[in-house]
């Protein structure tokens, strides 16, 4: 056991305690002594410090075993805020959510390109001022801003070290919004940070190790492991996109050839239908996108249902080799391209059956995000939240 001083063990209690009430609650001070063995003196001491500070409120009284009703204990989820930014490639959208992940508030801002970091910096302050003074907010309940940006983030300093598709590079982003509003950020890749928030809002139940893999204009993915992100030695654990599948593929942006995401991301898509569909008349081939494509394989064309389909089956060959590798419980699929899911999710499996190692892995379960388009907004959200609830 760690070795520490009284302060510590203190805030090691409290953390157990509050994380006990907001998975389990309602649930009374009695029942977390038992289940924590904690000194019931040490709960009331401070579940009374949670009260006051208006994390924990007490609700209606529970059910009698023989003596006095206990009163139950839950999280005051509309006692603070949080701000969730989605920042990029073509949007900055932003939330303000509770606790529990409702969004009370949203707005969003386009994105221009080219742009600079300050041109961008400034968008970001501009997007979160703008929903700060449509909600009005008292800053002392507002626990911070989680921001989930596309590329190489350094999470320790918050900074965008390279966003590909914004031709960005060392945007201090967590620095400046801290100057700006006197508050914590917290800075995350946007597929890392999805996964953090299918873990806390995807109703996925307990998993100890899941992925979730972002599929749209660019491919990425993020580990959960016992509800921490797993972030590599220098912060690219996650970039699936660039794993290489095929040597003799099409040349990625990264400059390497076969990647997959030169095979299931939307763009990829679109030019595989377009090499494909060659005898339509160049204008429709030159506003062909991938909704196109998949209203297409809607309504009948064998050509699109056979990309689609196809695209299907590369996505599961990366996700058995992300299997092999980091071995999840469940894997997440989100991002627009999921929106074929009902071309693509089925051949994706039956990848998996066919190439996983062992009869267990083929099991592996594959869902479809619950979360639709909130699914990266909320993984921003959701980085408060986990320092707010102390779990790092």
């Amino acid at each position: 056991m760690r070795r520490g001083t009284f302060q510590w063990m203190k805030s090691m209690n409290k953390s157990i305690i509050l994380n006990k009430i907001r998975t389990d609650a309602p649930i009374s001070r009695a029942q977390i002594a038992k289940d924590t063995a904690i000194t019931p003196p040490t709960v009331g001491s401070i579940v009374k410090e949670l009260i006051e500070q208006g994390i924990v409120m007490e609700s209606d009284v529970g059910e009698s075993k023989g003596g006095r009703k206990p009163t139950m204990l839950m999280i005051d989820n509309e006692h603070f805020y949080i701000i969730g930014v989605d920042a990029g490639p073509e949007t900055v959208d932003c939330v303000l959510a509770d606790l529990s992940g409702v969004i009370v508030e949203r707005t969003s801002q386009k994105l221009v390109l080219p742009i600079t970091n300050n041109q961008f910096l400034k968008i970001l302050k501009e997007t979160i001022g703008a929903i700060l003074k449509t909600f009005t907010v008292e800053m002392e309940k507002l626990v911070g801003i989680g921001i989930a940006m596309h590329g190489v983030v350094n999470v320790e300093t918050g900074t965008s070290i390279y966003a590909p598709n914004l031709n960005l590079s060392n945007i201090p982003i967590k620095a400046e919004l801290e100057k700006e509003f006197g508050i914590m950020a917290k800075v995350e890749n946007d597929a890392r940070a999805m996964a953090l928030g299918e873990s806390w809002f995807g109703n996925h139940g307990h998993v100890e190790s899941m992925t979730a893999v972002n599929l749209g204009r660019g491919v990425g993915a993020g580990h959960v492991i016992n509800g921490k992100l797993y972030h590599g030695a220098t912060d690219i654990a996650g970039e699936i996109g660039h794993m290489m599948i095929d040597l003799q593929g099409e040349i990625c942006e990264c400059g390497n050839r076969g990647c997959l995401q030169t095979m299931v991301s939307g763009p990829a898509i679109v030019r595989r239908a377009k090499r494909a569909l060659q005898l339509i008349t160049q204008p429709e081939i030159e506003s062909l996108t991938g909704q196109k494509v998949f209203q297409l394989a809607c309504d009948g064309n064998k050509i699109c249902d056979n990309i689609l389909k196809e695209t299907g089956t590369y996505i599961g060959i990366g996700l058995t080799n992300l299997i092999h590798m980091f071995n999840p419980g469940k894997i997440i699929l989100s991002g627009g391209v999921t929106n074929a899911e009902a071309f693509i999710l089925e051949p994706a499996r039956q990848s998996i059956k066919q190439l996983a190692l062992t009869s267990e892995t083929a099991k592996t379960e594959v869902v479809i995000s619950k979360l639709g388009g909130d699914a990266t907004i909320l993984g921003a959200v959701s980085l408060l939240l986990v320092e707010l609830f102390d779990l790092e």
